[in-house]
């Protein structure tokens, strides 16, 4: 068998062993809690507020969040909301005006 199947096999014995409480494997497990933050709202303002810190039009802000110029023009007018990617992206853009730049999105 290929080494592949044999450490994937191998994995799944130690979580089912995990699992039914072996103390052998449960003693070698290391686990990580964290704790995610929620999703915070913006307001229409708020979302203006963030583009313009960044120095952005409504055109290159859309494309750096990954919708449209429509979408951001409703948001700013309170017509719509952003979802909780679009939201968690502008949490960050709001801690850091130039996230955009220095993460690769922005040349």
């Amino acid at each position: 068998m290929s080494k592949l199947y044999e450490d994937i096999k191998k994995g799944l014995e130690e979580a089912i062993a995990f699992e039914q409480g072996d103390p052998d494997v449960v003693s070698k497990t290391v686990v990580h809690k964290m704790k995610v933050n929620p999703v915070p709202d913006f307001s229409p303002n708020e979302i203006r507020e963030i583009r313009l810190k960044s120095a952005m039009t409504q055109s290159v802000f859309a494309a750096c969040i990954g919708v449209t110029k429509k979408a951001v023009e409703s948001w700013e007018g309170g017509r719509s909301h952003p979802d909780g990617a679009a939201r968690r992206t502008l949490s960050l853009m709001s801690r850091n005006p130039h996230f955009a730049e220095t993460n690769g999105i922005l040349e």
